[in-house]
């Protein structure tokens, strides 16, 4: 059984920061492309930052170039996301998401962020 679990939202004031953490099971962690994604109340989902298997290649959404940070650690099947100088237009549910590149894309279950004074 595959599971992907989200951790680390919560609230913060703008300029602040936090970091998500996904845990990943049920896949072999070192051959999936990493996702976190993003949706806010109305809104599409977004994907927000993308990091290969091989850890070698980066993507991020423009809104949030120079402020968010992908990594993982495949020693703990985890994706991590740093958020620094937050805005209130970053608030939204936010997932992990696995895939090869093919085939089945695998979800978490989201984890809030909320940016507001």
């Amino acid at each position: 059984q595959v599971q992907l679990v989200e951790s680390g939202g919560g609230l913060v004031q703008p300029g602040g920061s936090l970091r998500l953490s996904c845990v990943v099971s049920g896949i072999t962690f070192n051959a999936y492309h990493m996702y976190w994604c993003r949706q806010a109340p109305g809104k599409e989902r977004e994907m927000v930052a993308r990091i290969s298997w091989s850890s070698t290649d980066t993507k991020y959404a423009d809104s949030v170039k120079d402020r968010f940070t992908i990594s993982r650690d495949d020693s703990k099947s985890t994706v991590y996301l740093q958020m620094n100088n937050l805005e209130p237009e970053d608030t939204a549910v936010y997932y992990c998401a696995a895939d090869q590149g093919w085939g089945t894309t695998f979800w978490g279950q989201g984890t809030q962020v909320t940016v507001s004074s």
